[in-house]
């Protein structure tokens, strides 16, 4: 290009900049930034004089984000100022059609009439109706401004989605920015059309679309010994995505108060859990009198658990419960929760592993905590480490060559664990010292065994365990012959104690087969297989009482009548036992198993379990010179239903009572079967438990639905109520019970004939244990068939659920105190959903009383506001009989 070429390049250059920039200024000053689009289904008019544009049938206005639908719709060309509205129309519901609808965005207006200017992006609404998250807005009369807010008067907002609401809330005036607040002046509330004498002078309603913080309403009334209150109220922070914080409190007129502090948190594929802690500041009575009492207390909770996915060779699992032992007699909301009330023991535990499968060890550590309620009393275990080496077998070959020897089937393991213990009272923990109160010990296990295949048959497996505890400390006791009283003087430093036994034991299996006769039980029956498998064992261990040992030592007691004798006892607190063992033990388990023809296996036959398990074991200890026999244990165990296997265990005493000098039953040296008896039975027990629903007579009966399967599990699934991993005295079957027939979110059926069929849901499950015992009471004893009588224990639990109509539910839990021979805890509550409203009672009636009526808004933007509490005190519960 030439000098000549080059110039007119950068003159045309410019010229064609500043046309452009010309024609962009031209838009800005017009104040249109994009292209309009309109369309009408059935005609457009266009008045050339008024510069007007008329659309008719289903017409459309589209600019940048704004989207206008009407039947009708005028458009200015000069002014940008577009009018829509519907047309009248006797068969369209409320006599118009084609309405307009307005859309920002996201957002929606459902109008009568509406003007809009694209320039200034103001408009002026008549009837406005939106949708912001939960809620209904309309307003008569409205504005829009350039910034997208709306100025409404003579509005109305409601969480009810009919088109005439079951309530509202009566607005004056309203500021709305949308998907953010509603701000508003004098407001009033109106149910049923009907105006409540219920104003506020301002108020607003936060609308976001996003995880936000926000404050929290508190609930309020009054209890008779704390005065009036305002529970649960507090702050609500949104930390990030992956936790948040509530911090709640209360406060009574006289002078009780409290706190609380509940977390959750939760990382994807990593880990997830929730901590909650609780305080209170109780106090009843009239300070100054002698009524008045304070007690604080406190509740701590904290779940933890980890992603499979995050870490297969750690975990860190955790699982406390733990409060004071005045902490629930305190809480208002326990006094409706029976199960929180009655509850006598908490166990805490939290647990951390690791393992290292290169060399086959494991590491881990837990602290755990078990709380006795009644008494306050603490055992606690903090650390507990263990470390762990999986077997292994030293003699083994590296490189297999020819047949494995003998002595390469011999392993070992090792187990190392460290404890540190107490158990004390909760209010003397913090108080103990380490040397003193703490019992620290070291533990390690080495067991080495071999397994051996005798005449191709029989399994031998020798077996050698060791172990040896180290202890910080040993108790050393005397006896006061003044004060009569045992004195204990403990000594600090480091002590050895260890035990060692060694077994052999031989076991195989017998089958046996019966075909029975095709004449007698025809061809369905294939064949009857029952396998035995006896067990003989023989285990030793010497006497760790003997006095090379050094285990045991005696000191000399002199009673108030001078009668001396020699107390034997362990200074150590993990002393192996005394006296030798040389135990023959004797087993032998039974299996009956029949095949039958079956057109529902692909296979063609089935197996059917007549037997799962019978069980028989006894030992004998050449070692000792009284009774050497041990009772009889058996164990049966039958699979009658596909999901109820029936278990139960016995035990059979070896040994009849005697009479000593005395004239009293003590447990002699001869048999029973010296006697001509069988064993005599001790007892056993049994817990037995089943549920009882529409669904169950259809299986019985023979008429199952196809989705009778998927309602069972959806019962399962939408399991309500308090964690039964965390509160340890609840049962998951009673509680589960009580849910059963909750109302589901389904398609109405209907009969043959088009009306909607009868449907009454419920469940109801009963739960029945019995225990079956020898008496202790001598006096009961029979003398003449030389026995005790048999005590039974029974327990029996009821729960259920019945759906009386759609949004009836009628929740209930009893028992039977066959002891106390009256009802045991029994509670009810009912549920009526209202559509924009929800009631719930909920009562105990056994073994206190108290009531809790609840009545408030579903909305969860209006829960706090709308709502109607009302229970009963600990000194003004209701007696219902």
């Amino acid at each position: 290009m030439d000098s000549l070429q080059l110039a007119v390049y950068h003159h045309n250059k410019i010229v064609d900049d500043s046309i452009r920039l010309d024609s962009i200024n031209r838009r800005r000053a017009g104040g249109i930034d994009a292209p309009i689009s309109y369309t009408a289904q059935d005609s457009l008019v266009y008045d050339a004089k008024e510069r007007t544009a008329h659309l008719y049938g289903n017409a459309g206005v589209k600019y940048e984000k704004y989207d206008l639908t009407s039947d009708r719709i005028r458009m200015n060309m000069d002014s940008s100022l577009v009018r829509a509205h519907g047309t009248k129309d006797s068969t369209a519901e409320g006599g118009v059609k084609g309405k307009p609808l307005f859309k920002m965005g996201s957002d929606q207006y459902n109008t009568d009439t509406i003007a809009f200017n694209y320039k200034t992006k103001k408009a002026f609404i008549d009837n406005v109706y939106t949708e912001q998250q939960e809620g209904f807005l309309t307003g008569k009369e409205s504005k829009r401004d350039s910034t997208g807010i709306i100025y409404l008067q003579h509005g109305r907002y409601t969480t009810c989605d009919k088109e005439d609401p079951d309530f509202y809330i009566a607005l004056s005036r309203a500021k709305v920015r949308p998907g953010k607040d509603v701000v508003f002046g004098p407001a009033y509330l109106v149910v049923a059309d009907v105006p409540l004498p219920l104003a506020i002078p301002y108020g607003f309603f936060p609308f976001t679309k996003r995880y936000s913080s926000g404050f929290i309403m508190p609930t309020y009334g009054d209890e008779q010994d704390r005065g009036f209150y305002l529970r649960e109220g507090g702050y609500y922070f949104a930390m990030s995505d992956k936790w948040d914080l509530k911090l709640l409190a209360e406060i009574y007129t006289k002078g009780s108060w409290g706190f609380s502090a509940e977390s959750r948190y939760n990382k994807r594929y990593r880990y997830s859990g929730d901590f909650n802690f609780s305080y209170q500041d109780t106090k009843t009575g009239d300070k100054g009198m002698p009524d008045f009492a304070r007690q604080e207390s406190f509740k701590l909770q904290w779940t933890h658990r980890q992603d499979a996915k995050a870490n297969p060779y750690s975990s860190l699992s955790a699982s406390v419960n733990f409060a004071s032992e005045s902490y629930e007699r305190n809480n208002l909301t326990s006094l409706y929760n029976p199960q929180s009330l009655t509850q006598t023991t908490r166990t805490s535990s939290v647990a951390y592993s690791t393992s290292f499968s290169s060399i086959g060890l494991s590491l881990s550590t837990t602290m755990n905590l078990n709380q006795n309620m009644r008494d306050s009393t603490i055992a606690m275990t903090l650390p507990d480490m263990s470390i762990s080496l999986a077997r292994f077998y030293p003699f083994r070959r590296k490189k297999q060559v020819g047949d494995e020897k003998w002595y390469e089937k011999i392993y070992m393991s090792y187990t190392g664990q460290i404890s540190n213990s107490i158990t004390t009272k909760e209010n003397q923990l913090l108080h103990s010292k380490f040397g003193r109160d703490w019992q620290t010990r070291w533990t390690h296990n080495i067991p080495i065994g071999a397994s051996f295949t005798l005449f191709n048959y029989i399994n031998v497996t020798p077996s050698f365990n060791f172990q040896d505890v180290t202890l910080t400390k040993k108790v050393k006791r005397s006896y006061d012959a003044l004060r009569q009283e045992e004195v204990r003087d403990t000594t600090y430093g480091v002590y050895n104690v260890y035990n060692w036994n060694m077994s052999v034991s031989a076991s195989t299996k017998l089958y046996g087969f019966w075909v029975p006769s095709r004449k007698l039980f025809g061809d369905k029956i294939q064949a009857i297989r029952h396998v035995i498998t006896p067990t003989v064992s023989l285990s030793y261990a010497p006497d760790f009482g003997a006095s090379r040992y050094g285990y045991y030592q005696t000191y000399q007691k002199t009673d108030e009548y001078g009668n001396v004798s020699l107390v034997s006892y362990s200074p150590y607190e993990s002393a192996p036992g005394t006296g030798k063992t040389g135990n023959l033990n004797f087993s032998i388990d039974n299996n009956l198993e029949m095949k039958v023809k079956s057109d529902k296996d692909s296979t063609g036959y089935k197996k059917i379990s007549l037997i799962d398990q019978l069980a028989l074991s006894m030992s004998y200890n050449m070692a000792a010179k009284v009774r050497p026999w041990s009772d009889l244990n058996m164990n049966i165990r039958l699979k009658w239903w596909k999901n109820y296997t029936f278990s139960m265990n016995a035990v059979f005493a070896t040994y009849a009572y005697d009479l000593d000098e005395n004239g009293k039953p003590v447990l002699g040296t001869h048999t029973e079967w010296s006697r001509g008896h069988f064993g005599r039975f001790q007892g056993t027990s049994q817990n037995f438990s089943f549920t009882l629903n529409p669904q169950t007579f259809k299986k019985w009966f023979g008429h199952k639905d196809d989705n009778d399967n998927d309602k069972d599990t959806d019962s399962d699934n939408d399991h309500e109520g308090p964690d039964t991993n965390i509160e340890s005295n609840i049962d998951d079957t009673m509680e589960k019970g009580k849910n059963a027939a909750k109302r589901k979110n389904t398609k109405a059926e209907t009969d043959d004939d088009g009306y909607m069929s009868f449907s009454m849901p419920w469940s109801l499950t009963v739960g029945y244990g019995i225990t079956m015992r020898e008496s202790s009471d001598v006096n009961k004893f029979n003398y003449r068939k030389m026995r005790y009588p048999y005590e039974f224990t029974q327990t029996l639990n009821l729960s259920g659920n019945i759906r009386i109509s759609d949004g009836w539910n009628i929740n209930f839990s009893s028992g039977y105190d066959f002891e106390q021979h009256k009802m045991s805890m029994t509670t009810a509550s009912l549920q009526r959903d209202l559509h924009c409203f929800n009631m719930s009672c909920q009562v105990v009636l056994a073994p206190y009383t108290s009531y809790n009526f609840t009545f408030r808004c579903n909305a969860s933007t209006l829960t706090d506001a709308l709502k109607y509490d009302k229970r009963s005190g600990y000194s003004n519960a209701v007696q219902w009989y």
